[in-house]
């Protein structure tokens, strides 16, 4: 065997069998999950490189327009009435209030605006004012997205004709996992908004959290479901878990880094097409730490000084890493 045949044979990375069409299941994810490290980020940069510039960062900026005082009970969420965190409730910001922050996001260099309420969803009377809200940020040439919870029939279509680009709706974790977070609420309810929101057209921006105590199974059962989605998410935010005293996961051990990096590939890999976005929990990791996740097929994350209730990583902070990386925001 000659020298160039024993370079390709050192260099060349165990693959695991991928499914010969576009559809994943626990058992191929959790083999992606079980490959050496090296070897699934060779796959993750692969899938990167295939798709993207991949030096390259879209860059969203998140605002809470209202705050606190939800109905549900997502065990994870500060916003909750159910559970003393101390936040203080806000009530829907008006549009001047959201277009300032807007106009600051994009001067800063974000892309995207994301606008997030806490509701179980938005009543008829609140909608209008949403839709002003996007209309007036689309106008300034960034795109746009909202959170608002579980939509009715018609809500997503009114999104759409306000100028709406992105519905966030994460699924949060693997079926069977779920309803050790939530109970007022079903998966299928969330599955039901997703498919509402793109037979209205819109782009949808759905992904989970890790660290919640689920397992690597979960985590790939969660990987999976997204890939299935016909045609997966947009945009993928992989949240790391940031526990908030007075929730019930307050007291979650946090996860692994390198299992974090891997539930990043996994979603690149799976989702090669999509924005992967290194999300809630950035703040907790060392410039190394966010590296590795960028390395693992990050290509997205939130860019500002805070998220709906918690804080990130300050701007400056965000533009020194760039630079030391070589990345440039989108």
């Amino acid at each position: 065997m000659n020298d160039t045949a024993l370079l390709s044979q050192a260099v060349t990375p165990v693959r695991p069998p991928l499914p010969s069409v576009p559809r994943w299941n626990v058992e191929s994810v959790l083999a992606l999950f079980e490959l050496p490290f090296a070897d699934l980020l060779f796959l993750a940069q692969e899938a990167l490189r295939k798709h993207f510039d991949p030096n390259a960062v879209q860059r969203s900026t998140l605002l809470s327009i209202k705050t606190g005082n939800c109905s549900e009970d997502c065990g994870y969420c500060s916003q909750s009435k159910r559970y003393q965190t101390g936040l203080e409730t806000q009530r829907l910001l008006s549009t001047e209030e959201v277009l300032a922050a807007a106009k600051a996001a994009k001067e800063q260099g974000a892309g995207r605006f994301c606008m997030g309420a806490a509701w179980r969803g938005p009543k008829e009377k609140d909608l209008p004012a949403v839709m002003e809200m996007v209309r007036a940020v689309k106008a300034l040439g960034l795109e746009t997205c909202v959170t608002l919870g579980i939509l009715k029939d018609g809500q997503a279509e009114q999104l759409k004709e306000a100028g709406l680009d992105y519905y966030n709706h994460n699924l949060d974790t693997a079926p069977e996992f779920y309803g050790d977070v939530v109970t007022t609420h079903t998966y299928q309810d969330r599955l039901d908004t997703l498919r509402n929101v793109r037979e209205a057209g819109l782009k949808v921006c759905s992904g989970g959290i890790v660290g919640m105590g689920e397992s690597r199974r979960h985590r790939a059962g969660l990987i999976a479901k997204l890939a299935n989605l016909d045609p997966p998410p947009e945009s993928v935010p992989i949240n790391n878990l940031v526990p908030i005293p007075g929730t019930p996961l307050a007291n979650s051990d946090p996860i692994d880094i390198f299992e974090f990096a891997r539930t990043i590939a996994a979603a690149r890999i799976t989702m090669p097409r999509s924005y992967v976005r290194l999300s809630a929990g950035r703040e907790q990791m060392s410039e190394s730490e966010q590296a590795l996740c960028f390395l693992a097929g990050a290509n997205s994350m939130f860019y500002g000084d805070h998220l709906l209730t918690t804080s990130n990583p300050q701007t400056p902070l965000d533009n020194t890493l760039f630079e030391k990386l070589g990345l440039h925001g989108i």
